[in-house]
C-alpha cells in the first residue's frame, strides 16, 4: 500500500514517517523548490513528543531544540508575574514526554533527514499540485509539470490553504478574527541582559500579547506577538513588516519585548483567520490532516502537535483498521473530530483571555491564575493534563 501526501511540512513529514513505520510505502509531494530555513519557532508539547519517540526521533528532536525551565505568564507592560509553574522535569513526570522548543526549520530538517534514510528518494520538492482524481481503486494527483503520481491513499497536509480540500470541499470563506500577529527571532548573544527569559513566557496585555521563548539550546530567540487590529488581512507566513510599525504595537511595554523587536533584522506579520470544524475530512480514497482540516488559532501552541497526532493516528488506522481503508477513514475522523475541535475552540478562548483591558477584568482573569500559581501550582498543571498527558500511540479516545 502506498500513501501519497501532498505538503512537505511538519505534518506531512510526521505522516510519511508514520505511514513507513506501520509498513506502508509513502511518496511526499511538496510544491516549493527545496525545504528551506524559513520559520519560527514552534512548541512541541508532551503529546506530539510521544509520537516522536515511537518514530524514534525523540533524543534527535532534543538536541535540536530547547527545553524550557517553566511556563509563566507576566504582565507585558510592567513584566510583572502572574504565575510560574516548573515545566522543564515536570513534563516528563506527570505527562510521560518533555516539552521542547525547537525551530521549524530544526524540526523539519530532523523529520526529512529521517524520511531520506528509512524511503530514499521518498520526499519531491518541486511538484506543485493542480488537482486529484479517485478511480476508486486507486487515487492520482496531477502536478503541474504535467506528471501524474498514483498511490492507494492521498493524504492533504497541504495546510490552511490546501488544495486537495477545496477539490474535495469547495472554497471557503475564513473569519478574520480582527488580529494579526508578528514574529521574529533573534540571536540571545545580541540581546545582552535583556534576553528572554528561559521558560514558555506569555505576556499579556489589553488588546494585544506577545509569546517569548529559547531556540537551539538557548542560542536563539523567538518572538510572537498578536494585535487586535482592522484593515488589514493578508494572510501569509513570508509578508514583512517594519521594525517601526512592531515597535509602535508594543510601545511601553517591558524592555525585554522591545529589545527584542529592535534587535531582528526581520518582521514576518500575517493576519489570523478563524475556521470552523469541518464535517467531514475524507472522500473516497483522499483525506485531510492539520491545519487543511483544522486550523486552529496558535494560542494553545498546538497546530503542528495536532497535525502530529494526526499522522500518527491515520497511519496506524489504515494500517490497523478492520474494514479496510473506507472504514480506517470514518474511523480517523470519528476519533480526531472532538479532540481538534476542542484545541480550536479553547485557542480562541485563550486569545480573549490574553487581552483583557480594564482593571476589573483583569483581576477576575488573572487573579485566580496568580493564587493557583502560588498556592497550587500542581491544580495549573493539572489544566493540561486532557491534552499534554494523551498519548495516540498507546490508547484511542
Amino acid at each position: 500500500m502506498k500513501a501519497l501526501i501532498v505538503g512537505g511540512g511538519i505534518g506531512g513529514l510526521t505522516a510519511a514517517l508514520a505511514f513507513h513505520h506501520f509498513g506502508w510505502d509513502a511518496e511526499v509531494l511538496e510544491q516549493a523548490p527545496a525545504i528551506t530555513g524559513i520559520g519560527a519557532g514552534i512548541q512541541i508539547s508532551p503529546n506530539g513528543m510521544k509520537v516522536f519517540r515511537a518514530l524514534g526521533l525523540e533524543d534527535e528532536i532534543c538536541d535540536a531544540g530547547f527545553r524550557p525551565d517553566a511556563l509563566e505568564m507576566r504582565f507585558g507592560r510592567s513584566g510583572r508575574e502572574i504565575f510560574r509553574v516548573p515545566l522543564r522535569e515536570a513534563a516528563p513526570q506527570r505527562w510521560g514526554a518533555p516539552y521542547v522548543h525547537v525551530h521549524r526549520a530544526d524540526l523539519v530538517g530532523v523529520l526529512s533527514g529521517a524520511l531520506e534514510r528509512r524511503l530514499p528518494g521518498a520526499l519531491r520538492t518541486g511538484c506543485a499540485v493542480l488537482g486529484h482524481d479517485d478511480g476508486g481503486r486507486q487515487v492520482s494527483v496531477r502536478l503541474a509539470q504535467g506528471e501524474c503520481a498514483v498511490g492507494d491513499l492521498l493524504v492533504g497536509a497541504d495546510g490552511i490553504h490546501s488544495v486537495i480540500r477545496m477539490q474535495m470541499l469547495g472554497p471557503e470563506a475564513p473569519r478574520f478574527t480582527g488580529c494579526i500577529a508578528w514574529r521574529a527571532i533573534v540571536p540571545a548573544s545580541d540581546l545582552g541582559t535583556l534576553t528572554p527569559p528561559s521558560t514558555a513566557c506569555i505576556w499579556v496585555g489589553p488588546g494585544r500579547h506577545a509569546v517569548t521563548y529559547l531556540l537551539r539550546g538557548g542560542t536563539l530567540a523567538n518572538f510572537v506577538g498578536v494585535v487586535e487590529r482592522d484593515g488589514w488581512r493578508y494572510e501569509s507566513w513570508i509578508e514583512q513588516g517594519s521594525r517601526e510599525e512592531a515597535l509602535a504595537d508594543f510601545a511601553g511595554w517591558h524592555p525585554v519585548i522591545g529589545n527584542l523587536i529592535a534587535k531582528a533584522e526581520t518582521h514576518y506579520r500575517w493576519a489570523l483567520f478563524d475556521r470552523a470544524p469541518l464535517p467531514r475530512w475524507h472522500s473516497g480514497r483522499a483525506v485531510l490532516i492539520g491545519d487543511a482540516c483544522h486550523p486552529a488559532l496558535p494560542f494553545m501552541a498546538q497546530g503542528a502537535v495536532m497535525a502530529i497526532e494526526d499522522a500518527y493516528v491515520l497511519a496506524m488506522l489504515c494500517a490497523q483498521q478492520p474494514g479496510g481503508l473506507a472504514a480506517a477513514l470514518q474511523a480517523f475522523h470519528a476519533r480526531r473530530i472532538g479532540r481538534t475541535s476542542r484545541v480550536q475552540l479553547g485557542s480562541r478562548r485563550n486569545g480573549a483571555t490574553f487581552h483583557r483591558s480594564g482593571r476589573v477584568a483583569q483581576i477576575a482573569a488573572y487573579g485566580p491564575m496568580r493564587v493557583a500559581g502560588k498556592f497550587l501550582p500542581q491544580a495549573v498543571l493539572a489544566r493540561q493534563d486532557w491534552l499534554y498527558g494523551h498519548d495516540v500511540t498507546r490508547h484511542a479516545y
